[in-house]
């Protein structure tokens, strides 16, 4: 078959014919729009921080978008990454990002530092089985709340003239809200289950001259445990503008801002009131984060739940950044 590069044209016995049109690209035309292939060395990952809090610690929940190659750790971004995605993953930055094909970037990272194919669950505290360290625990409890004039509550109380529990809506959250998954939900109901039996999580309530109340481990806590959920009286933010309490808990941001919600503890709570936030002006005082507040849509309703972000050793304090969400709250006057 005898053919003319040149006209693009063949002839077939005898006939000259046109070419059919090329159904691939040569090489030097793929290569001319190839982009260059990144090998990184493990220098690089392991040097690796999170973006948002700067601390390079907890390597195994330090995932790396797979557009920019840089580190956020699962509890850092928002929404919150429960457990580890499958597949490629992008950060808030890059969200919008979608390769058109599968994408040729080699990355060399130790074991570590990538996202580990393996599923990261909420875990239900393990209550003291030893009747009188129980009890221990409980009277520490009661002891700090009597001397703040406070009413045991587990769970978010809607007093008259606050906000009404049908304002509590997950869907109104500006930029939506991380849904409790089913195995969390598990979790989540076990533990009040536990709680209602009397069973709560092995902690102390303690008083610092320094600190005032605060909360250390009676026991090991394993990474992502559920140590309990952050209660209190709901009512609207724009009603506590000038409120100088320093236990509020921002329970919902909503696009309209006249109907987001806080959570006062001032006249009821549990022991999620006493657990202490750090001075987040000071690199140093980061590492003792042990505890980090996640807020998540529980059944259509907004909750706040504290969750061990590491293993946790008896005798330890508990320690979360006030900061989680806002970064607007003064803490360069904590200890």
């Amino acid at each position: 078959m005898p053919m003319d590069t040149k006209s693009q044209i063949c002839t077939v016995d005898g006939v000259q014919e046109p070419l059919p049109p090329k159904r691939f690209r040569s090489m030097r035309e793929i290569m001319k729009v190839a982009e260059q292939v990144v090998i990184r060395d493990d220098d690089y990952y392991n040097q690796v921080m999170c973006v948002e809090c700067g601390s390079g610690d907890r390597d195994e929940q330090l995932l790396l978008c797979d557009k920019c190659d840089r580190g956020y750790h699962m509890v850092c971004v928002k929404p919150i990454v429960v457990r580890v995605p499958m597949g490629h993953w992008y950060c808030p930055n890059c969200a919008d990002y979608r390769p058109r094909v599968q994408s040729m970037q080699r990355k060399r990272r130790t074991s570590t530092l990538v996202y580990r194919k393996k599923n990261r669950r909420l875990l239900p505290y393990n209550p003291s089985k030893d009747i009188d360290q129980r009890l221990q625990q409980m009277t520490s409890l009661a002891s700090a709340l009597t001397s703040l004039n406070l009413a045991f509550s587990n769970d978010l109380t809607y007093p008259p003239g606050m906000a009404p529990e049908s304002a509590n809506r997950a869907d109104l959250e500006n930029g939506k809200m991380q849904v409790l998954s089913k195995r969390d939900m598990e979790t989540y109901k076990q533990c009040r289950a536990m709680a209602k039996r009397g069973e709560y999580p092995p902690l102390l309530v303690v008083f610092d001259h320094y600190q005032g109340y605060t909360v250390e481990a009676n026991g090991a806590i394993k990474d992502m445990t559920l140590i309990a959920e952050y209660t209190g009286d709901v009512d609207y933010i724009k009603n506590r503008e000038k409120d100088d309490s320093d236990s509020m808990m921002t329970l919902l941001l909503a696009t309209d801002q006249d109907k987001s919600l806080v959570i006062c503890p001032d006249k009821r709570g549990n022991i999620s009131r006493f657990i202490s936030g750090i001075n987040n002006h000071k690199p140093e005082c980061r590492k003792k984060i042990n505890v980090k507040c996640l807020r998540f849509n529980v059944e259509g309703a907004c909750r706040i739940l504290l969750v061990a972000t590491r293993d946790i050793k008896k005798g330890e304090r508990l320690y979360y950044d006030y900061n989680g969400y806002e970064h607007k709250y003064p803490t360069q006057f904590f200890v």
